[in-house]
């Protein structure tokens, strides 16, 4: 083994180690020094010449990132872990012999122990493994994590610390990255760390994502909360005042302090509420930190007591702690000068947890048995694992995740006592699919607070669920409409996937055969099944049946389908299978030409105004090109209309009743611009088997608007109303139309 000894660093960086040391000296009886000083010269020998994009060496990050844990009063095999997380990806190693080689698993087994091997692997990401887009490859390494944070905690703490820092030192990347990795920030680590309830790093991730993503609004927020920084703290100071003297009277003992809102929290309100930075009246509130629970309800009547409690502005997170172990009073009061104020009531323990989270709790019994009430609360990781197995893919997983971490959660119990949390808005459907997958699939009914309630009845906070199930029960595609967590969605769509398989199938060969004739290709000469045998195991898919069954769902489209077989053919081969003008005739559209006898010519559907089956339709004769099909209010043909003589080129067709095929159109979305939204309007297109072929959005930062133009395969104008009037129903759509032609 190659023996390391203690580096010999002048300045800064052996003071900051230093610092790391005394941090966790003040938390730990016996620290385990030899096992930092070991790990520390380990990692930094491995990034020895490596220097990060502001010109700081390398070993700077894991230093910073050692001492936030450090500051999470994490034990000494977390912080070892912290110092050498990017060893594995990035460090060489000279071995005895004189090779050079990667770092490995066992090299760092060998020198710290298993345990600090693992949560280091835990942390490496996957960068030996090549992966075919970005979306794949963040999924994964997503997936990994988990499964690494449902076996030890402390993998998870590593990657936010590790997320922490690089949040801090983001402006030393381009702008391109520095938007990617803000973005997936927000969406997917301060969720995680809200869940996990670490809110000294849930807040500052989402500041620091916010200043990023919408830096115009991050300096309006910032300007004016500065601006009116000394009336709210002579409020404050007041109201700090005011309180300390009453808890004095009683002889209680205790802290109070103030806490300004953060700037993404106010960014929030202005958002979810629809009002401007000075109708926020709440900037700042009030913590009360005492030493039992007692002491806790004896504050709150002195709180009451001093202020006028505002109706319906209390919760008791004490008696009903959240899932992620918070516990508080909060109550909103009308404070000094007339201001409403929150206050904050708490134990000195809950503070604790309250700014760590689960790193305040996790830990192993003696024999290394694992706390099994600690172990539940990690009980949704291992559910968001479960679910890859039921998503189309793992972008597909990654996207409905993201979703799910970033609703607003509601508090429900069970008949037992159990407390669950779901997403905002969620049924008796999520609830019993987050319970278990049979007593979803058997939901028949509910019982909230002993009452019967519909299954689309949507969930308060503190409601007692008791699911009725009947035996013959199954899932109903309609559960779609109301089912808001990712878990239940999920599960119902693989149900669906499986029991419609024959009809799937066929309607996915459909499609194809379909999409060979609007692209002028003979279908017998491409689709032979060893052509599609060769796509389907590209796509890791086992059968051709599977291939049809996932276009038939929605899940491919038979375009990106046909273009993956085109590409494997040589450019003359394509061109001998295209058709000729003359081989498609009418009959190869869904149409009629009443009382025409033509045959032999081109009929095409315009591009300009892309006609569907349901909409009036006329024929314009065009000079050696055959008939291109419009909608008879398409803007390009007014000029026809004016014309004497160009109406003599317009042609009297109607759609067959069958009006059978797929058919491109463009709508057009306004809405006010959210997280989420993208993925609302997904999961319609998806439920609806509308497959998406080209998206464009312009949003305006400023006004918080997004404008969306989908381009859409849809069967016709019936599944289109269906589409239009299922998005106009969603959150923060303001209009949504199809859309009207463009020019020629």
């Amino acid at each position: 083994m190659l023996s390391i000894g203690i580096p010999k660093l002048e300045g800064r960086l052996d003071e900051r180690f230093a610092t790391v040391l005394g941090r966790v000296e003040r938390y730990t009886r016996e620290m385990n020094r030899a096992l930092l000083e070991g790990a520390y010269a380990f990692a930094t020998q491995i990034h020895d010449g490596q220097f990060r994009k502001s010109g700081d060496p390398y070993i700077i990050h894991p230093l910073e990132v050692a001492y936030i844990l450090a500051e999470l009063e994490m034990d000494e095999a977390t912080i070892a872990a912290a110092l050498m997380h990017d060893t594995i990806e990035d460090g060489m190693l000279q071995r005895e012999h004189g090779e050079i080689t990667a770092v490995t698993r066992d090299d760092i087994a060998q020198r710290f122990g298993g345990e600090v091997a693992t949560l280091v692997e835990g942390v490496t990401k996957l960068g030996a493994i090549h992966f075919h887009n970005r979306e794949v490859r963040q999924a994964e390494n997503l997936r990994k994590m988990l499964l690494a944070t449902a076996r030890d905690v402390r993998v998870i703490l590593i990657k936010l610390a590790d997320r922490f820092h690089n949040m801090r030192t983001l402006k030393f990347l381009n702008p391109d990255d520095q938007q990617r990795i803000a973005d997936e920030t927000l969406r997917i680590f301060a969720p995680i760390a809200h869940r996990l309830g670490v809110w000294k790093i849930k807040w500052e991730l989402e500041d620091l994502s916010l200043r990023v993503l919408l830096p115009d609004i991050y300096r309006e927020i910032q300007t004016k909360v500065n601006r009116t920084r000394t009336e709210r703290e002579e409020v404050v100071s007041t109201a700090i005042t005011q309180l300390k003297e009453r808890l004095a009277g009683i002889g209680l003992d205790g802290e109070v302090v103030g806490r300004p809102k953060h700037f993404y929290s106010i960014y929030n309100k202005m958002k979810s509420q629809g009002v401007d930075f000075n109708q926020i009246l709440d900037l700042e509130a009030i913590r009360v930190v005492v030493p039992t629970v007692q002491a806790c309800y004896a504050a709150l009547g002195e709180v009451h007591n001093l202020w006028l409690p505002l109706p319906n502005m209390f919760t008791d997170y004490i008696a009903k702690p959240k899932p992620n172990m918070y516990q508080s009073i909060h109550t909103k009061v009308v404070g000094p000068h007339g201001q409403p104020l929150e206050v904050q009531i708490r134990t000195f323990g809950m503070h604790r947890t309250a700014e760590v989270g689960i790193a305040a709790h996790w830990h192993y019994k003696e024999g290394g048995t694992r706390d099994v009430e600690f172990e539940k609360k990690l009980a949704w990781i291992r559910g968001l694992l479960d679910l890859q197995a039921e998503a189309k893919s793992e972008v597909d997983w990654l996207e409905s995740l993201k979703v799910d971490l970033y609703k607003d959660q509601v508090f429900v119990f069970t008949p037992a006592g159990d407390i669950i949390d779901l997403p905002a808005g969620a049924t008796a459907v999520d609830f019993a699919y987050r319970i278990h997958t049979d007593l979803g699939a058997r939901c028949a009914g509910a019982k909230v607070n002993g009452r019967l309630v519909p299954l689309n009845y949507q969930f308060t906070n503190g409601d007692v669920v008791e699911i009725i199930v009947r035996a013959n029960q199954k899932p109903s595609l309609d559960w779609l409409n109301f089912t808001v967590s990712h878990q239940a969605r999920t599960k119902i769509k693989a149900y669906f996937r499986k029991a419609d398989r024959e009809e799937n199938i066929l309607r996915g060969k459909q499609a194809l055969e379909e999409e060979c004739r609007r692209q002028a290709i003979h279908a017998a000469e491409v689709l032979k099944p060893d052509k599609l045998l060769a796509i389907a195991t590209k796509m890791n898919l086992p059968s051709i049946e599977e291939l049809y069954a996932l276009i038939g769902w929605g899940e491919l489209s038979a375009d990106g389908v046909l273009h993956r077989i085109r590409e494997d053919l040589p450019k003359k081969s394509l061109d001998e299978l295209r058709t000729t003008s003359t081989a498609l005739i009418q009959g190869q559209l869904p149409i009629q030409v009443p009382n025409s006898g033509i045959d032999g010519v081109l009929f095409k559907l315009s591009k300009c105004c892309m006609p569907i089956p349901g909409d009036g339709i006329v024929g314009y004769v065009t000079r050696g090109k055959g008939v291109t099909i419009h909608r008879v209010d398409c803007p390009n043909l007014r000029n026809v209309y004016d014309s004497p003589e160009e109406r003599q080129r317009l042609m009297t067709i109607e759609w067959e009743e069958t009006g059978e095929g797929i058919y491109q159109t463009e709508i057009e979305i306004v809405t006010l611009d959210r997280l989420g939204l993208m993925a609302d309007i997904g999961a319609i297109l998806s439920e609806t088997k509308t497959n998406i072929r080209e998206a464009k959005m312009v949003s305006d930062t400023k006004k918080r608007i997004a404008n969306i133009v989908l381009t859409l395969d849809t069967s016709g104008a019936r599944n289109l109303q269906e589409i239009l009037a299922r998005i106009h129903v969603l959150n923060d759509v303001l209009q949504v139309h199809r859309r009207r032609a463009g020019t020629l």
